[in-house]
């Protein structure tokens, strides 16, 4: 039977309420009384996802000033970025079903209070093992809190039309939130500290908190829900997902034939093989396996994996690019992140007017195909190049690409699939973003650190033109995973005036 939608009935009663107005949301606890205004509920969900996009790429910009401070390596650098991506992905299934089950109003608390708290202990790291551990407890907060706030959309906004444009505002603000992350990293870097870059959550999380106690109905889980949790299967995920990044991140260090790669990279298969084994045995798995025969969500996810290995990716190698090659401070870099910034944001508004009428699928070949003209000029970079005459240009022109295909594989994704399965959808396709991002940075980091080794094997006394020539193979490889993505967009459900 399915569930009541809580934007309709109050809280442990299924039957229709005749006082409810369209546009509000009922449901019990001290404000149970009066209607809880669904703009609140939107910029409640907005605010919210912007903060979590927010820090996976906020540290970019400070990585060199933490790895001064904390005395960090490569990899430790490294693992602050990944330490989040990690946490994030591989609980993300976990939060989306407790959404689900538990009730979206605990999943988002639940989230808040996580991620601010990690932030708080984060600011006060004094070497890097604390950090990265806070980080990754940042993540954990985020993998609750994410698939919340598009749960609590999607429940709330029940009509095509309100909820496509709900959901288009949401993704503005997912698009935005990644974009200036950078610039505010290298703001509160320059003036503050790269402490603030973790402390700035702090204020964010209590007005959340505040917020979300207002204004997010207590409705919305199944009785029994939380004891239906599948924590087998989000532990072996979770390990899975570890050991693959470990493994790739490793391999950036002792190579892809060293035991200290290829060992955690099997073990991660061999987990994720297992998760499969137990999803398809117990009661109540995590993913039930059945959810992927909705093709837009299998074609989705690894179209997502593919866009964000190569996204997450330009913005940590060319962060170091210009804070390495050509000498710009954390707020120079922060700000030359700016015009790829608007152009993520304007390729988000144009794919939001135009995804009602075209469906998902030309919007993502369009904007991929965009994004690897960008990623083949960034690719060309040199040593002696500046920002306007090799960065900026195909920068700009692959942020667009970003921008106008975000929007379009989460409407693919989340596209016929239950109400009672909203954040169960957004688990899966947010785990792919963040998997991929992981496990692209994790490659393309790898690329790049071999291809400068080589290059300095060969001439010892040019180190930024090695680390140039690294950070182009990578983008060239990113590339490659572009128009891949553009490619499997091919094989999305056609059709025009497709909704949400």
């Amino acid at each position: 039977m399915r569930r009541a939608d809580p934007s309709q009935t109050p809280a442990g009663n299924h039957h229709h309420n005749p006082t409810a107005t369209p546009g509000t949301t009922l449901g019990t606890g001290p404000a149970a009384n009066r209607p809880r205004s669904a703009t609140a509920i939107l910029v409640l969900a907005c605010a919210a996802q912007f903060m979590v996009i927010l820090d996976v790429t906020i540290v970019n910009v400070a990585l060199p000033a933490m790895r001064a401070g904390l005395r960090l390596d490569a990899p430790g650098q490294q693992w602050i970025v990944n330490a989040y991506t990690l946490g994030f992905a591989g609980l993300l299934l976990l939060g989306g079903r407790t959404a689900d089950l538990a009730g979206t109003r605990r999943a988002f608390l639940a989230g808040v209070i996580a991620f601010t708290v990690a932030s708080l202990v984060g600011g006060f790291a004094t070497t890097g093992g604390p950090l990265v551990a806070a980080r990754a407890v940042q993540g954990v907060g985020a993998a609750f809190l994410a698939p919340a706030t598009l749960a609590l959309i999607m429940r709330t906004f029940t009509e095509p039309v309100s909820r496509a444009r709900a959901m288009g505002a949401w993704s503005v603000v997912t698009a935005a939130g990644g974009a200036v992350g950078a610039v505010v990293g290298g703001v509160l870097t320059e003036y503050a500290g790269w402490r603030w870059v973790l402390f700035v959550n702090v204020p964010i999380g209590a007005a959340l908190l505040t917020a979300a106690l207002l204004y997010v109905p207590a409705a919305g889980g199944e009785r029994g829900g939380a004891r239906r949790l599948d924590l087998p299967g989000a532990l072996t995920a979770t390990a899975g997902l570890t050991a693959l990044v470990h493994g790739a991140i490793s391999s950036e260090t002792h190579g892809w034939g060293s035991p200290r790669a290829w060992v955690p990279v099997g073990a991660g298969v061999l987990l994720l093989a297992g998760f499969v084994v137990i999803e398809s045995r117990v009661a109540h798995p995590l993913v039930p396996l059945a959810i992927l025969r909705h093709r837009g969500l299998a074609v989705a996810n690894p179209l997502v994996m593919a866009m964000s290995g190569a996204g997450f990716s330009m913005w940590f190698l060319l962060s170091l690019h210009l804070q390495q090659n050509l000498a710009f401070s954390a707020l120079q870099a922060g700000l030359c992140f700016v015009p790829g910034s608007l152009a993520i944001i304007v390729g988000a508004r144009i794919a939001t007017r135009l995804v009602a009428r075209t469906g998902p699928r030309p919007l993502i070949v369009a904007g991929m195909t965009l994004s690897t003209a960008g990623f083949v000029g960034l690719s060309r970079i040199g040593a002696g190049g500046g920002y306007a005459g090799q960065v900026a240009g195909p920068f700009v022109l692959a942020s667009l690409g970003f921008g106008l295909s975000l929007m379009p594989a989460m409407v693919a994704a989340t596209s016929g699939t239950e109400p009672s399965e909203a954040g169960l959808a957004s688990g899966l396709v947010n785990t792919s973003r963040q998997v991929g991002g992981a496990l692209g940075l994790a490659v393309l980091a790898t690329v790049a650190s071999h291809t400068t080794a080589a290059r300095l094997v060969r001439r010892p006394h040019e180190l930024q033109q090695a680390l140039t020539a690294g950070y182009g193979r990578a983008l060239l490889t990113a590339a490659a995973f572009t128009a891949c993505a553009a490619l499997g967009a091919l094989a999305l459900p056609g059709g025009r005036g497709r909704n949400p």
